[in-house]
């Protein structure tokens, strides 16, 4: 008699283990609802609840997604998808790419696109420029473009990181908004409004 109940109590045991393993896969794996857990917790002890509390607290915490912040309140994926809703044309498709560049560098990306699509024209047409040399920031220098004085690049991604290597270079000697940028960069006295323009744009997309 006695070792009949003793192999009940092993039943007993096996099963209630069982049980609290099945009820955590269904936790994990979100085929239980909250209404459901507490049904089921009312018929467990205290320490099979503390181990189905700890499964359910582990699954929570396995399904929250760290959002790393690294631009007005936008992840890097987010600030690339923003910026990509102002990049039409030749320049379109390079948002993330833009935007991995200035956060690299230290670049403001609303001024980086800002400047971009006054040099371009980008969100009428690209210019020529633009879209025969890969030069998206009216920057002079050799190879030339066709023979001109402003300079060509062979892919769009190395046009962009030396437009942004560049306004690194004004942000360096502190020249880090448009109106600092102007006596430099333009001789127009209206270039840095311009910018600013663009600026509000992009952030408002």
């Amino acid at each position: 008699m006695k070792l009949v109940k003793k192999f009940d109590k092993k039943i007993i045991v096996v099963f209630t283990i069982c049980m609290v393993f099945l009820i955590s896969l269904a936790v994990v794996l979100g085929n239980i609802d909250t209404r459901e857990l507490a049904l089921l917790k009312a018929d467990l002890s205290s320490s099979e609840k503390l181990v189905l509390d700890n499964n359910t607290k582990m699954s929570k915490d396995s399904n929250l997604e760290v959002r790393q912040i690294v631009y007005d309140g936008m992840t890097l994926k987010e600030l690339g998808e923003k910026l990509e809703r102002s990049m039409p044309d030749t320049i379109d498709g390079y948002g993330e790419f833009l935007a991995n560049l200035c956060i690299e560098k230290g670049v403001d990306p609303y001024v980086a696109l800002g400047i971009m699509l006054l040099e371009t024209g980008c969100k009428w047409g690209c210019s020529s420029l633009t879209r025969n040399c890969n030069n998206v920031g009216g920057i002079k220098g050799s190879p030339s473009c066709g023979g001109g004085s402003y300079r060509r690049w062979d892919t769009m991604e190395d046009g962009m990181t030396s437009f942004v290597s560049n306004l690194a270079g004004y942000y360096a000697q502190g020249l880090d908004t448009p109106e600092k940028m102007n006596p430099k960069y333009a001789e127009s006295n209206t270039w840095a409004m311009k910018v600013r323009n663009y600026m509000s744009q992009i952030r408002a997309k």
